[in-house]
């Protein structure tokens, strides 16, 4: 059986650095950071007090006062970045197959500020349980792609993939390969998540994975650096319409890049350490070139998983020199978690987004906050520090991975 080609014809963003995807773009070539002291509740007594917010957002500017209370902030999130994206593709929801347009959606945690408030409801109530009738539907992860699909009439597969900060990348794999078998036509995929809360925040800290800069939050997200202590946590969404080439080029759409292959491994190591040597990553870097029938050496660009941990960031660095060997020192890498945070679940989405971006622009975006040298990360490689550098990208790699080992890469090309 013949593949499909597969190709992005749509993106939406809604980002700590910015709300729709050229806000985003900007802000990443601005070299913009998007923490912040938390707004949302009295950090007074966690040990981290900022994080990544969305900012300057409404959710009744988007959707209908009544839908928007029946949604947890992830699955408005999801909404916001999903409409820009099909806008952005120009489907014409009159004339487009429904039966043949799914949307498979990544979130590692789902609706966590429902989920916290009805329980301490709860908790604070007299013991009788008064829960709130949408609590349940608000609170569970698949909800978002359903509200997708009801909105727009999508009946083609509608389900969500979780695998912690892996999830949206998963998502993209498994959007591919659907078109690619053939059982779509369109799919909408992405990711989204809203985990800065008090749960969230007091469940990181109490694993000592968060930075806790708190007297510079700014420069608190510094993948690469010898000073990093920890990720930030951020929120948000980010949404692509996959769609096959054929289809796409019959009704003449903007076509952004072809998604080349994607590839996914497990780490079989550690509930949530990496694995020192990046075994995980070395094999789920070299499926995806193997799935894209590419070389390693046609790979311009790599935005890595690069969280501002002090060991998952030596570890990726170590399997990207394994798998790419001299030419890793060719390749612009990079982490935009060190402007966005980490969004978890919705990471794998908008990092996508931001290495499509990339090689529609020619300019990779940087790595900001690097201040001082890791004596363990290579100095040869190019981590594209504190300045977008310009580039010609014709192929591009994202990387992210999650707690549990779950490894997921993707890559994209510029269409021939």
């Amino acid at each position: 059986m013949e593949l499909k080609r597969v190709v992005v014809t749509g993106l939406g963003a809604l980002t700590p650095i910015g709300n729709t995807k050229d806000e985003f773009w900007e802000g990443l070539i601005g070299g913009k950071s998007g923490a912040a002291p938390i707004t949302y509740y009295d950090t007074e007594k966690f040990k981290t007090k900022f994080a990544c917010e969305v900012k300057n957002f409404n959710a009744t500017d988007f959707l209908d006062r009544k839908e928007a209370r029946k949604m947890d902030k992830f699955a408005q999130y999801a909404m916001v970045a999903a409409d820009e994206a099909i806008g952005d593709a120009d489907l014409d929801l009159d004339k487009v197959d429904k039966l043949r347009v799914g949307v498979i959606w990544g979130a590692g945690i789902g609706g966590l500020e429902t989920f916290q408030t009805e329980v301490l409801n709860f908790a604070q109530g007299d013991g009788s349980p008064r829960f709130n009738p949408f609590f349940i539907p608000k609170m569970i992860a698949d909800i978002a792609p359903a509200n997708i699909s009801i909105k727009h009439g999508f009946m083609g597969p509608n389900y969500t993939t979780v695998s912690a900060c892996a999830s949206s990348a998963n998502a993209i794999f498994d959007a591919l390969n659907s078109i690619r078998l053939g059982h779509c036509d369109v799919v909408v995929t992405g990711g989204s998540e809203a985990a800065v809360t008090i749960a969230g925040m007091g469940g990181f800290n109490a694993m000592h994975a968060l930075s806790t800069r708190n007297e510079s939050p700014e420069t608190a997200s510094r993948p690469f650096d010898g000073t990093r202590d920890g990720f930030v946590l951020g929120e948000g969404a980010g949404a692509l319409v996959l769609e096959e080439y054929e289809h796409a080029k019959a009704r003449g759409a903007k076509i952004y890049a072809e998604v080349a292959g994607g590839g996914l491994s497990s780490d079989a190591h550690h509930m949530t350490a990496p694995h020192p040597e990046g075994i995980g990553v070395i094999a789920v870097m070299k499926n995806c070139l193997e799935n894209a029938g590419l070389k390693p050496e046609d790979v311009d660009h790599i935005n890595t998983h690069g969280t501002s941990t002090p060991l998952g960031d030596v570890a990726e660095l170590k399997a990207i020199s394994n798998v790419f060997g001299s030419h890793a020192k060719n390749i612009n890498i990079n982490s935009t978690k060190s402007m966005t945070g980490h969004l978890l679940g919705a990471a794998g989405a908008i990092e996508a987004i931001s290495v499509i971006l990339a090689m529609e622009h020619g300019i990779v975006p940087p790595t900001i906050n690097h201040t001082t040298v890791d004596e363990n990360i290579d100095p040869e490689l190019n981590l594209t520090l504190n300045k977008a550098q310009k580039r010609d990208v014709k192929v591009a790699m994202s990387n992210t991975f999650g707690f549990g080992g779950h490894n997921a890469c993707v890559l994209f090309k510029k269409i021939d």
